[in-house]
């Protein structure tokens, strides 16, 4: 085996408890043949994200994983910036466009404000929150994605319904992350999610990072879309100007709200 990334080893560490539910640190050593320090340090980033509980010689997976850290606290926290984003990502849209909402709370504030405009859409998301918004008004086809809703959050996870995906022409992509750095780009902690999440980048045109200032310099487990792979990147007037001067000379288009 060659030698595996850190968030490559960590998705390998949650599939696998995912799937055994508990497992030894000698067990999980011997399957992505590192050290046990390195392996303890994997452990402990992933109990930062809530993915799992430490164990005496181990780890076992969360029954919910982060549910302690629901979808609802995720929606109230930086509402005025995601909200801001919001507005400004609904200027990116236009009459006649098909496009696509993750399952992220500033997508969900997106939804909200698409919801109220005289526009005809077509959106296809995995967020039922977003979708429930969108149904109010009827010019807006909304498509939900089939998947597994996850415990805790009104999330549609897993590729079951990826298919779909290919049956449209999809003009743009509309993303958050748990974090942004400019080396990972755009990077989760459900790493069902993220599979889901690059199709959803393969298949639209642009991808528009949805992305709060408290997120970015951060990671997470896997990663869903590079840096080369973003369009446009939203964020608020806080963000890292050093980092936001980087993306303009990789000649992407950064938008900050005030």
């Amino acid at each position: 085996m060659s030698k595996l990334f850190a968030s490559e080893r960590r998705t390998k560490i949650s599939e696998y408890l995912n799937e055994h539910k508990r497992a030894t640190v000698q067990e999980l050593c011997r399957l992505l043949k590192v050290t046990p320090a390195t392996l303890r340090s994997d452990l402990d980033f992933l109990e930062s994200e809530g993915l799992l509980e430490r164990t005496h010689g181990g780890a076992m997976m969360k029954a919910s994983g982060r549910s302690e850290y629901s979808f609802s606290n995720r929606q109230l926290n930086n509402l005025d910036k995601k909200l801001s984003i919001a507005i400004a990502a609904a200027n990116l849209v236009t009459p006649g466009q098909c496009i696509i909402l993750d399952a992220s709370s500033t997508a969900l504030e997106l939804a909200k404000v698409l919801a109220q405009k005289e526009m005809r859409l077509t959106v296809i998301t995995n967020g039922i929150n977003s979708a429930m918004e969108l149904s109010n008004n009827q010019l807006i086809t909304v498509i939900l994605i089939g998947g597994v809703v996850r415990s805790g959050s009104p999330v549609l996870e897993g590729k079951l319904g990826s298919s779909i995906l290919c049956q449209f022409d999809i003009d743009t992509m509309f993303a958050s992350a748990t974090g942004f750095s400019f080396e990972d780009g755009l990077s989760d902690f459900n790493v069902y999610e993220v599979e889901l999440k690059k199709l959803m980048a393969k298949f639209s045109r642009n991808v528009v990072a949805l992305i709060d200032s408290s997120k970015i310099g951060g990671s997470s487990i896997a990663a869903y879309a590079s840096t080369k792979q973003i369009d446009t990147l939203i964020t608020d007037r806080i963000a890292d100007p050093a980092l936001l001067e980087k993306l303009h000379k990789e000649k992407i288009n950064v938008v900050v709200t005030s």
